[in-house]
């Protein structure tokens, strides 16, 4: 487990947060939503303890892209950078991305979700990390192991 509170920002330096409570798990989504988001073949996003997530500094500059039958996923106004992810409907988010932290976050991701809409382009490696056609159902609160 990584010291806590986790820390982390986007690449201007304009949003600071930290994470207070361990990371529960984390996973590569290759849906064709997080491409496009990324520019990459995956995003590799942490879950969160609910409340778990502050914003210490630059709270005005994190924006929301909410699809109407997606995750919003909020980023940096100033520089765009990808932050986190929420559920539909909830004002918390459920997921940082990993890019995202300063430091190791002490998880790796355990999964590989959306398979079915993966990028060609990019083969998937045999990295022995479970595997699934389409959405992965959301973790409990429950902290990560490395």
């Amino acid at each position: 487990m990584a010291d806590l509170p986790l820390t982390g920002g986007c690449l201007c330096g304009g949003v600071r947060f930290e994470v207070t409570e361990p990371l529960l798990e984390a996973g590569y989504c290759h849906c064709t939503r997080c491409q496009r988001r990324s520019g990459t073949a995956a995003a590799a996003t942490a879950a969160v303890v609910p409340g778990s997530v502050r914003v210490t500094q630059g709270e005005d500059l994190v924006k929301a892209y909410e699809p109407p039958d997606g995750f919003p996923k909020l980023f940096c106004s100033a520089c765009g950078s990808a932050l986190f992810t929420r559920a539909p409907g909830e004002s918390e988010p459920y997921g940082v991305r990993l890019g995202a932290f300063d430091d190791d976050p002490g998880v790796r991701p355990s999964f590989r979700q959306h398979l079915n809409s993966a990028a060609p382009w990019e083969p998937i490696p045999d990295d022995g990390l479970e595997r699934f056609p389409a959405s992965r159902p959301r973790p409990t609160a429950r902290p990560a192991t490395r």
